[in-house]
């Protein structure tokens, strides 16, 4: 696997990285707040996220989360990246959390519960203009940290993170037994 500077990147277009990418103009691209009407198309990419729930599974949680019932008494928000025809190409989840590894303890801190873009048009900036969205929004309700995780192999993940200024903080690797 590359190292976080062969992957380094601006929020801008990456041409010489488009191989099997759709281009777009990063500019017809529009990053804006979910609507309800956006739930079965954006249940879809979490489902690609998240392929352990359904899509189905994935429609009734954003059902509830656009109608204001969120799992947490603390703010929880889901941004989009919607291309110029209307399509849904990404999003990013964030929430405010009341702490986070690595992060001053005495202080919330925003967190990114989810982030996506679909493959096709990665390495485009789409994800980082998501990710300054979010941030944006973290700073508005008093942050002034940002966290997230990744799973431990997830090796992408973990370089596009490092590319945008975040710090590993902690490794961990959780453990169960069923009884």
């Amino acid at each position: 696997m590359g190292t976080v500077e062969a992957f380094a990147f601006s929020c801008g277009n990456n041409d010489s990285a488009l191989r099997k990418s759709v281009a777009i103009d990063s500019t017809l691209v529009r990053i804006r707040l979910t609507q309800p009407s956006d739930a079965a198309e954006l249940a879809q990419l979490y489902f690609a996220l998240w392929p352990d729930s359904s899509v189905e599974a994935h429609r009734r949680e954003l059902d509830a989360l656009l109608e204001g019932k969120t799992p947490s008494t603390l703010p929880l928000m889901n941004l989009l990246a919607e291309i110029s025809d209307g399509h849904l190409i990404g999003f990013l989840q964030a929430s405010l959390r009341s702490h986070a590894d690595g992060c001053d303890p005495s202080r919330p801190v925003g967190f990114i519960e989810g982030w996506y873009v679909s493959p096709e048009y990665r390495r485009q900036g789409i994800g980082c203009r998501l990710l300054a969205a979010a941030e944006d929004w973290a700073r508005s309700v008093g942050c002034i940290e940002m966290a997230s995780d990744t799973q431990i192999d997830n090796d992408t993940s973990k370089i596009v993170h490092q590319a945008l200024g975040y710090d590993v903080v902690d490794r961990c690797v959780h453990f169960r037994k069923r009884l």
